[in-house]
């Protein structure tokens, strides 16, 4: 959130501290650029050593851009996300196509789910490391893209010519029933349409009728702050505070729930990670302190700054951290940016929900009930790292039909078991037996993926994640 540059100075700092550290400034630059034994870009010096290191010593997110730097960042912020609309999984060395989406360029050249892409302009995926290859076709995007695909039962190779045009990606991009009556609903980011799609989702699933909703933000960088302070109040009562925010040149502000709102009554679980940050904790800050939601997860990122950019001469810029975001129990959302720094050293400190329940300060939202992602075993990494699972679905899903209420039969799992021995992936008895849920849900996720599209998989994949099971469970426990 920016606030007025107004605020900024509100009390004119004194000048006589300044002018004698500029004039000793001023001396020491006179002095290098007349006495050092190689000739110095001055501009240089000042632009990348002197103003970043007295940056460094407040926070590491104030930054100050270059002319140049300045100039990208101008661009970055009036760039449209542009793309081909193919959902791929990458595997090491091995890009496979899991799904076109419709009316898209990838859809229109004829892409199919079960494609595996060979090489991209002239560069073949296969001599890239896996983090090479995320980056190249992230970079392929932004312009006319040249494909070599191997498509199942053709014997040569394909070639796709795709133009990137611009995608509509909801940042609400993930809603279904979990359960009768618990619906779960993935927000991947708030923009300024997110709380509007928040809506839609939620009345799509039931609305008042649900009986819980599980409330994916793992992952969720966070983005402007205003729409989850809009997504807060279709949860919290009116009047009811959401955040507050204090800086040494602002007076507190706080945020409340507009008069107006009517918020759902159902209960809600709310997840989150290590990369839920910024908007997303404010979110499920305000959410925990009213005790609204059981938060469930990891630690999250603990992101609660307010920068301003201020435009500044020769076409430089400065982004200023000038205050800090608080929950309405008074934590502080920042983590501890270095010793000594405001009050954020003091958040250990035990605060207390409405209903007077204990909660941990420091920095980020603490979950009530913590769990993390199921560590991956050595059968479930060779199995992904192959991508054995993948070209298995594949054929499946060329030689049958697949509807919404397929299944993987035990059959069907022993056929896979097959295909997976002749490719040298040859388990224990025990080790097939103790793995044998996780196969048939990964199977089907596939299948789903490739068949009916990759949100029909992620519901599959929900249903054995661990901590959307704690969710449901916490949440079936309250009714």
């Amino acid at each position: 959130m920016l606030l007025p540059a107004l605020f900024l100075f509100a009390t004119p700092p004194s000048t006589e501290d300044l002018d004698s550290a500029l004039k000793r400034f001023t001396e020491l630059v006179s002095v290098v650029e007349t006495q050092a034994a190689d000739p110095v870009n001055t501009q240089q010096a000042v632009y990348q050593g002197a103003i970043p290191g007295m940056l460094r010593t407040l926070d590491p997110h104030s930054i100050f851009f270059d002319p140049d730097q300045n100039e990208q960042l101008k661009q970055m912020e009036n760039s449209e996300r542009k793309g081909f609309g193919t959902v791929v999984s990458v595997l090491p060395g091995r890009v496979i196509v899991l799904q076109a989406m419709s009316g898209t360029p990838s859809a229109k050249a004829g892409l199919q789910p079960g494609d595996e892409i060979v090489a991209v302009n002239g560069v073949e995926l296969a001599r890239l490391e896996f983090d090479q290859i995320v980056g190249y076709l992230g970079e392929s995007h932004q312009h006319r893209a040249q494909l070599i695909v191997r498509r199942p039962g053709n014997v040569r190779p394909l070639e796709f010519v795709l133009d990137p045009e611009l995608l509509d990606s909801p940042s609400v991009d993930r809603a279904f029933l979990l359960e009768s009556g618990i619906g779960y609903v993935r927000v991947n980011g708030f923009d300024p349409q997110t709380s509007r799609q928040l809506k839609d989702a939620i009345e799509k699933l039931g609305g008042e009728k649900l009986k819980g909703l599980v409330l994916d933000l793992r992952d969720n960088p966070g983005g402007v702050v205003q729409a989850a302070l809009e997504a807060a109040s279709y949860f919290l009562k009116p009047g009811q505070k959401l955040l507050s925010v204090k800086g040494r040149s602002i007076a507190e502000q706080s945020v409340e729930v507009p008069k107006t709102a009517t918020p759902y009554p159902f209960q809600l679980a709310v997840l989150v990670n290590a990369k839920s940050a910024s908007a997303s904790e404010i979110l499920t800050g305000a959410l925990q302190d009213h005790d609204r939601a059981v938060v469930i997860g990891e630690p999250s990122f603990g992101k609660g700054l307010v920068q301003n950019v201020f435009p500044l001469a020769s076409n430089t810029a400065l982004a200023l951290t000038t205050a800090f975001y608080y929950t309405p129990s008074g934590r502080s959302i920042q983590k501890p940016l270095a010793s000594g720094h405001l009050e954020i050293e003091k958040q250990t400190e035990q605060f207390r929900s409405d209903s007077g329940r204990s909660l941990i300060g420091g920095g980020g939202i603490q979950p009530d009930i913590a769990i993390g992602p199921e560590a991956p075993t050595r059968l479930r990494l060779a199995l992904d790292a192959s991508g054995i699972v993948t070209s298995f679905a594949t054929e499946f899903i060329q030689k049958h039909e697949t509807k919404a209420n397929f299944e993987v039969t035990p059959a069907l799992l022993e056929e896979f078991q097959v295909y997976a021995g002749q490719r040298n992936i040859q388990p224990s008895v025990g080790e097939w037996s103790r793995e044998r849920a996780w196969v048939q849900s990964r199977l089907k996720q596939e299948i789903f993926n490739q068949a009916l599209g990759v949100a029909k998989g992620d519901e599959v994949e929900a249903q054995r994640d661990p901590v959307v099971r704690a969710a449901i469970e916490r949440l079936i426990a309250r009714l």
